[in-house]
């Protein structure tokens, strides 16, 4: 059985403010961790709790795996696009803003 991947990608936050909450459930049970992120303070958690929704949904409906012994082993946060925005300042001159974006992976498999 291969394992199942769900892939959001442009999201509109950096990948630093995902990396912190995607160690937190790196290797747990996907019920589990659904559970955990369920109660996380941050935003960010409610779209890690989306994308891992859907790989749980990627399993059930397309490869018809139990749900209750999915276990996350694969989770990663990259970099995706950087728009290059410029601010004014003080004196006529500007300064760059780059505005960061990330793509987000979850791999889901049945527990051996």
């Amino acid at each position: 059985m291969p394992r199942v991947v769900a892939k959001a990608n442009g999201l509109g936050r950096s990948p630093t403010k995902y990396r912190p909450i995607l160690d937190v459930v790196r290797g747990k049970r996907a019920l589990d961790a659904l559970q955990m992120l369920r109660f996380m303070p941050s935003p960010a958690a409610m779209e890690v709790a989306k994308l891992l929704r859907s790989a749980i949904a990627n399993a059930e409906n397309n490869y018809r795996m139990f749900t209750g012994s999915l276990k996350i082993v694969a989770i990663s946060a990259d970099e995706g696009t950087r728009l290059r925005r410029f601010k004014a300042r003080s004196r006529g001159r500007v300064s760059p803003m780059i505005r960061r974006q990330a793509h987000l992976t979850i791999a889901v498999d049945e527990e051996a």
